[in-house]
């Protein structure tokens, strides 16, 4: 299988986890789906495992690729991309094949510290924590990381409510404690 073939596989693959979970699906229903023989797969991903962490290091790319894109598209100074987080997640929440998030269920999944899988995870919401600290601290924040790590808070439960009762008014409620937060540190 070529470089292009395998990056073909692991952009279905993470269409598949995504959709249907990461225990939910086995080999058998990833040759099924990719139209990709198990020989191949196997060529390039020793273990499923390593297809989900190829998985999860694409979905990461992707997801903060559009997410930073998308808030920097809807507001132009830091303390209104703090804000313009909520607008972005808000999109995602209605697109069609919004299922929650991958990482979250990845560490529900694999839930032991240390463990590949559940690193990689981690490792995706500290990146976002870290990039929500740096607009933070381009603010008049008193305390940066204290408002990051509220912010992310109010992100990732938000991302959950949608994903469990459904995206109307959801990231609005928490953009709205957002406000709230956003103006105890910056007064």
């Amino acid at each position: 299988m070529s470089a292009s073939k395998r990056d073909e596989l692991v952009h279905k693959a993470l269409k598949i986890f995504y959709r249907d979970g990461f225990h939910a699906t086995g080999m058998d229903k990833l040759v099924k789906e990719t139209g990709i023989s198990k020989t191949s797969m196997y060529k390039h991903f020793r273990t499923k495992d390593d297809l989900i962490l190829a998985s999860l290091r694409l979905r990461d790319e992707l997801f903060r690729n559009k997410f930073v894109r998308k808030v920097e598209t809807l507001a132009g100074d830091p303390a209104a991309q703090l804000l313009a987080m909520f607008d972005a997640l808000d999109d995602w929440f209605h697109e069609l094949d919004f299922r929650g998030c991958m990482f979250i269920k990845a560490s529900g999944e694999f839930p032991i510290k240390g463990s590949p899988i559940y690193d990689t995870a981690a490792e995706h919401k500290k990146l976002l924590l870290d990039y929500v600290e740096k607009l933070a601290a381009q603010t008049t924040a008193k305390d940066p990381l204290l408002l990051a790590r509220q912010l992310t808070l109010l992100k990732e439960g938000a991302i959950v409510a949608a994903h469990m009762r459904g995206p109307e008014g959801i990231a609005a409620d928490a953009k709205l404690a957002a406000e709230a937060l956003i103006k105890a540190q910056t007064t």
